[in-house]
């Protein structure tokens, strides 16, 4: 009798301690684009964490169409996921699908892009006011601490504002060098007309800051068709064809190098954490690295 006693709770103790977290998760993931080689690494890392942690995922691309973001978390919602993991298309736009979401007892986790004016258990990002202030810093040196520079961006993400701001925040140690322009240009293609009309508007252009690979990659083509080959160029992401065309394209000269593997990974493991009620930190930053190429 002791020894079925004694089973009984050595049973009951293994349950506890495994069974207690053996719970397959249900986790839903928007992410705002697989148009570009960061987000298409960032979602094979979500995938295959989540395949590692026996989680069940549904993963759902916005191709960058609020509306269609904003529908698949009303789908998640329907689905009563035990989780969403977001990559906003609008930082703003997306506040009341996580307002909803929230209401329906659904936790949210930013990752790479933030949602603004709404609360979410946890944001994974790069530092990208950081990864700004460096490429600020990295085109006042290049430059000789003077000259004029352009920046593409895209404002209503709030990540690239944040690299917007840190790298005017960087370049503020070079006075004497000027930002004459800042225009959207979110694709590769508009990014190619919106550098095309600052080297017409300012033929002598020093500089110009991409907000993303697509940008600056753009850039080096707008640069080329004008032949300004003393141009300088910085970029944002660091993607293997970003890194290879800083190797080879002398006005590429550098790229502020994020992780999105990395992102990935801590993102499904976060949520993980906190479902398994754990506290988990608010904001949970990486640090970016810089590419410079091989030249």
């Amino acid at each position: 009798m002791k020894k079925i006693s004694k089973l009984f709770f050595v049973c009951f103790l293994f349950f506890f301690t495994f069974g207690a977290h053996a719970k397959q998760y249900h986790i839903g993931v928007s992410l705002l684009t697989q148009q570009h080689p960061f987000y298409i690494s960032l979602a094979d890392a979500i995938k295959q964490k989540a395949q590692q942690e026996n989680v069940d995922l549904s993963l759902s691309i916005a191709s960058q169409d609020l509306n269609k973001q904003i529908s698949d978390i009303e789908d998640f919602i329907i689905k009563k996921v035990d989780l969403i993991i977001l990559s906003p298309v609008d930082s703003k736009g997306v506040q009341a699908a996580i307002m909803k979401a929230e209401k329906a007892n659904i936790p949210v986790i930013t990752v790479d892009v933030p949602a603004v004016g709404v609360k979410v258990v946890s944001h994974i990002a790069t530092n990208n006011y950081a990864g700004g202030v460096t490429a600020g810093e990295l085109m006042g040196k290049l430059l000789n601490g003077k000259g004029t520079v352009g920046v593409i961006d895209y404002p209503m993400v709030q990540s690239v504002v944040d690299r917007v701001d840190g790298f005017k925040e960087g370049l503020s140690k070079t006075p004497d060098v000027k930002i004459v322009s800042i225009q959207t240009g979110i694709t590769r293609a508009e990014a190619l007309v919106v550098a095309q009309n600052m080297l017409q508007a300012y033929p002598d252009l020093n500089g110009i800051f991409g907000f993303g690979d697509d940008a600056a990659l753009s850039a080096v083509i707008a640069a080329k068709s004008v032949k300004n080959n003393d141009i300088k160029i910085i970029g944002f992401d660091g993607m293997d064809e970003a890194r290879k065309a800083v190797d080879k394209e002398k006005t590429f000269v550098a790229v502020i190098q994020q992780y999105p593997n990395k992102l990935g990974e801590i993102a499904v493991a976060t949520a993980i954490d906190y479902l398994n009620g754990k506290k988990v930190d608010e904001v949970i930053p990486v640090t970016p690295g810089v590419y410079t190429g091989k030249k």
